[in-house]
């Protein structure tokens, strides 16, 4: 779609998303960061749906053009202009007509570009401002001069809070912290360190048959301890959103105890650190829907600590838009991984100096294998797992890393009902 046309759509869904939040009034639940913004906002949903009618951005919708399309409840027309035609007319009859509109909006807020987050926080006065995480590498710092950027940034949301709007904010990361003197009441912290307002502990891994099923954890809040567990998961990437979700949950006056039964239900995103059966009853970590430096530290933690039968194999894809930072971290990750999995499968461009890091940390030869792609990747897997394995799949959303585990997955039929990205449109790509 050129370049002027999208500009025209953005500012007339834009004014239409503007319309319908002043004629219904939401309350609005705004989440952003640099690491698990998706996730967070997910399980934030699924508490709140469980009391309130509620509608979230689907996927990742983040940007100028998709924020307004949560709002207006429209979905994305990609690069037809004839459906962005018709979104627009189904958005101008939500202002007409009456419309049984949802009381509470989550909303994921993602900034790829400085200026962003200003923009759509100058229209966009959440009542909540949920805060995730920020990391020393974050994702997207090749448009940015600094990570300090990129905080000051994300900055312009807490500044976009309601005068009685609530911060909530990721007690066990200082750059999060950073952003609490921005509020205008005390903020909700929580995390795993001593003094959060919503503490996590005593994480663990739930095994059946030799093989990883579940997390387990505990929250206390308040004197009280509540036991909750998170199926077909891994890893603590699992636990902030979690914990977030409770957060919103008591400050809007739920019982704590009723929150930690909702989240039973909860259903983590596709492609991220989803357990998934692999081929020759092996176990498939499926962590492909993106990747930054800190999330992958945690993927090849979550990969260590797991116990299993067989070998530990981890599948790792370029990381895109580090800038100068990104050589760099492909080799310290590629280093770390030479300890925490028995066998390395790189992919991509960038992905060459995950194995040349490994092979210089003593990592066999034998066991180290280098792909153009993901589909190749994925084809040698397939006859390379054996019985047992796990296998951590991980990349930026550019790799298409889950190719590879359409591959190996041992039901491909249900790959729609599994993966990311199984819609006709990335098909396409």
């Amino acid at each position: 779609m050129k370049a002027y046309l999208k500009k025209i759509i953005v500012k007339i869904i834009e004014w239409e998303a503007k319309v319908v939040l002043r004629k219904y009034k939401p309350k609005i639940v705004a989440v952003t960061g640099n690491v698990g913004k998706t996730s967070t906002k997910d399980a934030i949903y699924t508490v709140l749906s469980h009391f309130f009618f509620v509608r979230k951005s689907e996927k990742s919708f983040n940007s100028d053009i998709g924020v307004p399309l949560t709002i207006l409840g429209l979905p994305n027309a990609w690069n037809n202009p004839l459906k962005w035609l018709l979104n627009i007319l189904e958005g101008l009859k939500i202002i007409i007509l009456p419309n049984h509109y949802p009381k509470w909006l989550v909303l994921e807020v993602g900034a790829d570009r400085p200026g962003d987050i200003e923009k759509i926080g100058s229209w966009l006065h959440p009542d909540v401002v949920v805060i995730t995480r920020f990391s020393e590498v974050p994702v997207h710092i090749e448009f940015f001069e600094s990570k300090d950027a990129i905080v000051r940034e994300k900055g312009y949301l807490v500044k976009a809070l309601k005068k009685d709007g609530l911060l909530i904010l990721n007690g066990d990361d200082s750059d999060a912290l950073s952003l609490a003197p921005h509020a205008f009441i005390k903020p909700i912290t929580y995390g795993f360190k001593e003094g959060l307002d919503i503490r996590g502990s005593n994480y663990n891994f739930v095994y059946a048959h030799e093989k990883p099923v579940a997390i387990t954890f505990k929250v206390d809040y308040q004197g009280s301890c509540m036991p909750i567990s998170l199926g077909r998961v891994l890893g603590v990437q699992h636990i902030y959103p979690a914990l977030a979700a409770i957060a919103v949950g008591v400050s809007q006056g739920l019982n704590p105890i009723n929150v930690a039964e909702a989240l039973i239900e909860h259903e983590p995103p596709h492609g991220r650190m989803n357990l998934i059966p692999g081929l020759n009853n092996s176990t498939i970590i499926d962590d492909s829907y993106n990747s930054s430096p800190v999330a992958l530290d945690e993927a090849l933690t979550a990969l260590e600590s797991a116990e299993v039968t067989g070998r530990k194999i981890a599948a790792l894809g370029d990381m895109l838009e580090l800038g100068k930072f990104s050589i760099d971290e492909h080799k310290r990750l590629g280093k770390r991984s030479a300890n925490m999995c028995d066998v390395l499968v790189a992919v991509g461009v960038r992905g060459k100096f995950f194995a040349e890091a490994a092979l210089k940390a003593r990592m066999a030869k034998k066991k180290v294998f280098v792909f153009e792609n993901s589909v190749q990747a994925g084809d040698f897997l397939k006859e390379y797992i054996e019985e047992g394995d796990i296998i951590l799949v991980k990349g930026s959303q550019g790799v298409r890393m889950e190719k590879i585990t359409k591959q190996i997955i041992a039901e491909p039929e249900r790959a729609k009902e599994l993966l990311v990205r199984q819609d006709e449109e990335w098909e396409r790509r």
